[in-house]
């Protein structure tokens, strides 16, 4: 054996393990910005469950993102602050939200004190962060879709694929 063979042999064998643990720590694990109250959100976290994954589940209302991530989530889902604000069931109107007038900042301010103000599902996996209303709108952002699902109400997504 040449001097050193060893060496190279070895390392070749092994590159391929600690690449997969590379690219491991590089994966973003699925994660959804969840509320169990919410029936969009329960369907959402099922259809992910049943494409194989199980996401990090992080209970938004028991849990707020930082100011810094939920600023880092707007990027990602490239929205406006303005476009992630839910107004059913909220202090929406009260708080004056409505004011076109108010900046991002001040929109930020808001769902940051009164986090039941942030639109749910938000679903962040490798493939991009959405905002998933309807539910299905997951299925582009997971590796194994389901191609049927009966949401709790009883309608039935039909996708033959992860849907754009």
């Amino acid at each position: 054996m040449v001097p050193g063979a060893a060496l190279v042999m070895r390392r070749e064998m092994t590159y391929p393990y600690f690449k997969k643990f590379r690219n491991m720590e590089s994966a973003v694990p699925v994660t959804i910005y969840h509320n169990p109250a919410c029936g969009t959100s329960r369907n959402t976290l099922e259809m992910i469950r049943l494409s194989g994954e199980e996401p990090v589940v992080i209970e938004y209302l028991k849990t707020p993102p930082s100011r810094e991530r939920l600023v880092e989530l707007i990027g990602k889902m490239g929205i406006a602050p303005r476009e992630l604000l839910r107004k059913k069931g909220t202090p929406y109107e009260e708080l004056g939200l409505d004011d076109e007038g108010l900046s991002d900042e001040q929109l930020i301010d808001a769902m940051m004190a009164h986090p039941i103000l942030i639109n749910r599902p938000i679903v962040e996996t490798d493939k991009g962060t959405r905002l998933c209303r309807p539910s299905e709108t997951v299925l582009a952002l997971l590796d194994n879709p389901v191609d049927t699902y009966t949401k709790e109400d009883g309608e039935v997504v039909k996708t033959g694929g992860a849907a754009e």
